[in-house]
């Protein structure tokens, strides 16, 4: 395999993961009652359709076209998600719950990609800024989900 589609193939890795944090973020802004949470959720929406562009464009500049659909896991994830809060007393901590497991998910898998030696730097700085925004995301789903 080519340099370009080695990169290009651990980039549609986490353009996928992306369209997948999209989805189920738009999902749990659907779920919760709490305005607040509504308004947090819908903005992580539209970071992760951001990064999806930012890491298209790299793709794109390898050479390499990007992917489009979600991950089978994910659907699974956003299924879960789903019959959590349909079960649950309290749907916004459920719904907090899940966010809080799939940030963390997010989180280690920008890492693994990062610590490729293979990364040029130009991409390796987008994928930084995008995990240190997700790290920031997490930290706020939790303080969040202490006050639910």
């Amino acid at each position: 395999m080519s340099y370009s589609k080695e990169i290009s193939k651990k980039l549609n890795e986490l353009l996928e993961k992306n369209y997948d944090a999209e989805k189920g973020y738009k999902l749990a802004a659907s779920k919760v009652k709490n305005e607040q949470l509504k308004k947090f959720f819908t903005k992580q929406a539209q970071e992760r359709y951001d990064f999806g562009h930012e890491l298209k464009s790299e793709i794109k500049n390898f050479g390499e076209n990007p992917d489009k659909g979600s991950s089978l896991t994910s659907d699974a994830h956003r299924g879960w998600m789903n019959l959590k809060a349909s079960l649950s007393g309290d749907k916004d901590e459920a719904v907090l719950e899940e966010a809080v497991r799939g940030e963390k998910a997010a989180v280690d898998e920008y890492e693994d990609v990062l610590k490729e030696a293979d990364i040029p730097a130009s991409t390796g700085n987008i994928l930084m800024k995008q995990k240190n925004v997700i790290v920031a995301s997490l930290n706020e789903v939790k303080t969040l989900e202490k006050m639910a």
